[in-house]
């Protein structure tokens, strides 16, 4: 659920003073800087226990230049709400113009800080140092995680006040600014939950909810504060695609400034009169989102009780918040299927520990015609084969009777690596796969699994598509895109157009905003969704050697560390409720992981492992 949070030992910050009985840490600047610009690196607060809120400490009577800077830094890190500490560090009119929940940025090994000694040194009234480290990501306004590469240098500008004579920073940098290791320790990821608004659906009647990837102050009343992101809408990537059952306008009522569960686990949300009128169903919407929302942070939360003008709008538990809206990863999947030594689709039942899969009911598990790869559709009723030499797709239900019929798609391409993918089935039940023909590379999508295919707009896509996994929310999908020989995970928004009235022309579809979520693997091998906003990967880095890792949709890091390594791995397969075991493809034959467990191998002739989807 957050960012990965491994802590290493560092060098306790001087003058820090822990009060463990009443859960708070207090702390002073450390960064540690040179008078003539040699270069030091700046030590961070030690990692302290997930309940031990840390707060630094007002600059000291007559602090230099250099301990204002260091108390400045190691207040950006500590879980004051407002910052209010750090301001204490700028004058009264840079507190006023700094904004730190404009923007986060984080360095890879923290900041380096040296003095600039040649602007120093005929200056008494004014002094400078300047930051500077490697920067890999940041957050935005929106506590939105991107990637972000490049050097980061800053320059801070410090003045002598006149009536008081004490440093104060005049020139801060804009937002935080924070080392990787104290952004794991401060910072959590937290799904907010929407509704999908591009028409898919769990069922005619229940709308289809979407994660959205924030991250959160893990000590900073974090319960409240996703309310409030939750309320405020979803992120600018996402708010193409979905749409919130909050009538415009609503916010928690005045005067409320935190929120917490009673001993039955109800959360009361006391809301202003914008949401007075809401209707029953519309309520339990709303309260599905919260309940979604709160539960992906904690599970003190089973119950969601929405007011508004001194009155109940509603009430709702786990029960009700399923009924009123559908989530993708919590379908569970009957089967695991894959291919055997014959190439044809067999399964077995989804985490159980049998070795023996016997061949599906229908076409594609009688062996007539070879697969290369397969997809079993989310009801698990079709399944789309790709033959052995990639060149046609067929699809086929799921039953004991029937013939293969002819393929749905058959590819142009001359060599087996420029012909079909492996496809993929969305929420709806439409079948996605891409042809990498060079004259003709293309994104398709059949409607039910049938039909004449609808080519999907790619714009900025920069190269061809190696694999595809359709999320379960139906609105992201994530492409290892080649392109000069390096494959890389990208993922993309999918929007559908209105189909023209009166027309028999189809409503448009395209895949907009493709964004890196694994920036420092060079070759992505195989990947699959494990989460609503995470999937797990196997590739490696720059002259490294294979492995498995667990990536966000955002390009972030997760909490949960790596699954166990393992050698060779063709094909990985996991589901987005995370309740089935991990299955891979590797020289090992079929393998799969159990939570807590190591590597076991189910068969020694098997490929293409899928779980529905």
């Amino acid at each position: 659920m957050g960012a990965d949070r491994e802590g290493g030992a560092r060098r306790m910050p001087r003058r820090a003073v822990a009060y463990a009985a009443c859960g708070v840490v207090l702390l002073s600047g450390c960064a540690s800087m040179p008078d003539e610009g040699e270069l030091r690196g700046v030590d961070y607060t030690p990692r302290q226990d997930s309940q031990v809120r840390v707060f630094a400490v007002p600059p000291a009577e007559d602090a230099t230049p250099q301990d204002i800077v260091d108390g400045f830094l190691e207040a950006l890190t500590s879980d004051d709400p407002h910052y209010e500490t750090a301001k204490l560090y700028l004058t009264p009119a840079a507190a006023k113009k700094w904004e730190p929940e404009r923007s986060t940025t984080v360095l890879a090994n923290g900041m380096e800080t040296y003095v600039d000694a040649a602007e120093n040194r005929d200056s008494g009234s004014s002094y400078y140092v300047t930051l500077s480290g490697t920067q890999i990501g940041a957050l935005d306004a929106q506590e939105s995680y991107s990637p972000a590469g490049g050097d980061y240098r800053r320059q801070i500008q410090l003045s002598r006040s006149k009536k008081t004579g004490q440093w104060r920073i005049t020139r801060p940098p804009q937002g935080i600014v924070i080392g990787q290791s104290d952004f794991q320790r401060n910072y959590m990821s937290v799904n907010k939950y929407y509704f999908a608004s591009n028409g898919v659906a769990g069922t005619p009647s229940r709308p289809m909810a979407v994660a959205d990837p924030v991250y959160v102050r893990e000590r900073v009343d974090p319960m409240t504060h996703m309310v409030r992101s939750l309320l405020d809408g979803p992120t600018v990537w996402l708010d193409q695609v979905v749409r919130t059952s909050f009538p415009t306008g609503a916010k928690l009522k005045a005067g409320v400034e935190s929120l917490a569960p009673d001993d039955q686990n109800k959360l009361t949300v006391p809301l202003n009169d914008s949401a007075a009128r809401v209707g029953p169903a519309k309520c339990r919407e709303m309260a599905a989102q919260l309940l979604f929302t709160l539960q992906n942070l904690t599970s003190a939360v089973d119950q969601i009780e929405l007011e508004a003008a001194g009155r109940q709008l509603c009430l709702v538990t786990d029960d009700g918040a399923e009924a009123a809206a559908a989530r993708g990863a919590t379908e569970r999947p009957g089967y695991l299927y894959f291919l055997d030594g014959r190439h044809r689709l067999v399964r077995m039942p989804a985490g159980s520990e049998d070795k023996e899969a016997p061949a599906v009911p229908g076409a594609l598990g009688t062996g007539a015609k070879q697969l290369w790869a397969a997809a079993v559709s989310r009801r698990e009723d079709l399944a789309a084969g790709v033959s052995l030499d990639r060149q046609e797709l067929y699809v086929s239900a799921l039953e004991s009777e029937g013939a293969l019929g002819e393929p749905l798609l058959v590819s142009q391409g001359k060599a087996e690596t420029d012909r079909l993918t492996a496809p993929s089935w969305d929420a709806a039940g439409n079948l996605w796969v891409a042809d990498r023909d060079p004259k003709r590379p293309r994104l398709l999508v059949f409607d039910d699994g049938k039909g004449k295919p609808l080519e999907v707009e790619t714009p900025g896509l920069d190269g061809r598509i190696d694999s595809l996994r359709v999320a379960a929310d139906g609105v992201r999908i994530a492409l290892v895109v080649e392109k000069d020989k390096r494959q890389s995970l990208l993922i993309g928004r999918i929007e559908r157009s209105d189909k023209p009235a009166e027309s028999d022309e189809r409503a448009r579809m395209s895949v907009i905003e493709l964004r890196s979520a694994t920036p420092v693997l060079e070759e992505v091998t195989t990947m699959s969704w494990v989460g609503e906003s995470r999937l797990v990967v196997v590739g490696t880095e720059q002259g490294g050697v294979q492995q498995m890792q667990y990536v966000q949709v955002d390009g972030s890091t997760p909490e949960a560390p790596a699954p166990a390594a393992l050698t060779g791995v063709e094909e990985i397969a996991g589901t987005e409720d995370g309740g089935a075991p991990l299955v891979a493809h590797s020289e090992d034959g079929i393998v799969r992981m159990p939570t807590g467990e190591q590597w076991q191998k189910v068969v020694k002739d098997g490929s293409a492992p899928v779980y529905p989807g």
